[in-house]
């Protein structure tokens, strides 16, 4: 009866917590992707401070200020990429429906489609209403808005920093306990060692990612190589998907822009290859199991905080989840779930 009154409460809860989550996400998603900002500036400037020769040198406040600047680099090449590209991508537009059309038409030709009555409907009735123009006008105002909402994360960002100078003594003061302010210190410690080298590395293998990818689209003739790669470089943070859009968005600019088969297949799979050995062996290589998490766990989790927060809760899914799984694992009673979520079954 006591198992029963357990789970019916923690459901409850989760269900209360779910609800809170979702309702609040205007106000939780800046605030959260600003903490992380900071785990990447840290985790960075920790990581130049192992560079050999000139990092063990540097002192750390200059190391957090080159990683700030190389964070807010990457963030002011992505908005100054939006609008250098939106007009020309809007002034080209109807040339690429004209071509997408064209493109359409060639492979019902091939597959034999264009023999069938209804082919001509249908392609009038759907194909000739879909406006590339007003699409991606929205699309490159989305995107003008995540730009603006990334503003307000630096400045979450900035006062969580500049926050951590007195974070030791309100830690220090949270109990009367010495035992429990060191177990918090200790969960502190882990999710800030695990998350800002997760964060850190990861950053690092999505700039190259992006750099490589680039040259490929570059090499290619491909429009807005620049922005592809860009956007390859951010989408790397979220698992699985994330990959695979990084092929499929410069793939579906491929089949508009260019006529030939050849090109597309070509740039696909030159794109496909970037992906596959940054992901399948530079990544596990510099990465290793730094996070201990089930792929199934973070499957789940890149569909549950999708659900709740949209695009930022699936780049934010696995660093959550890393999260809750290694403060669950310091509690006897929640343990059993760490283990769950985790890789090896080891805490």
């Amino acid at each position: 009866m006591d198992l029963l009154r357990a789970l019916v409460h923690g459901l409850a809860l989760l269900l209360i917590v779910g609800w809170l989550l979702h309702v609040g996400k205007a106000i939780l998603v800046p605030v959260v992707l600003g903490a992380l900002i900071v785990y990447v500036v840290v985790g960075l400037a920790h990581a130049a401070g192992r560079l050999p020769g000139l990092g063990s040198r540097l002192p750390l406040q200059m190391r957090y200020l080159i990683s700030i600047a190389v964070i807010g680099l990457a963030f002011f090449v992505f908005a100054y990429l939006v609008m250098a590209n939106k007009e020309r991508a809007i002034e080209l537009a109807p040339q690429y429906q004209q071509s997408l059309l064209a493109a359409i038409q060639r492979t019902a030709t091939f597959l034999g489609v264009e023999t069938e009555p209804s082919w001509n409907t249908l392609r009038k009735e759907l194909l000739a209403q879909v406006n590339l123009q007003s699409l991606l006008g929205s699309l490159l105002a989305s995107l003008g808005s995540i730009v603006a909402t990334a503003v307000v994360v630096c400045l979450y960002a900035t006062f969580l920093l500049v926050e951590r100078r007195s974070f030791e003594t309100k830690l220090a003061n949270l109990s009367d306990d010495p035992a429990r302010v060191a177990q918090i210190r200790e969960v502190i410690r882990t999710i800030n060692q695990r998350i800002g080298s997760y964060l850190a590395l990861k950053t690092l293998l999505s700039l190259l990612l992006g750099v490589v990818s680039y040259g490929v689209m570059w090499l290619f003739g491909l429009e807005f190589a620049a922005l592809w790669a860009v956007l390859a470089a951010f989408l790397n943070f979220v698992p699985y998907v994330g990959s695979v859009l990084g092929v499929v968005l410069p793939g579906l600019m491929a089949v508009v822009q260019f006529e030939a088969l050849g090109p597309i297949l070509s740039l696909l799979l030159a794109l496909a290859m970037v992906q596959f050995v940054i992901g399948n062996f530079l990544d596990p290589y510099v990465m290793g199991n730094s996070l201990n998490l089930s792929p199934f766990a973070i499957l789940v989790s890149l569909a549950l905080w999708s659900e709740l927060w949209g695009v930022p809760g699936a780049f934010l899914a696995v660093p959550i989840t890393a999260i809750a799984t290694i403060v669950l694992s310091a509690f006897s009673g929640t343990r059993p779930i760490a283990v769950l979520l985790s890789k090896s079954g080891r805490l």
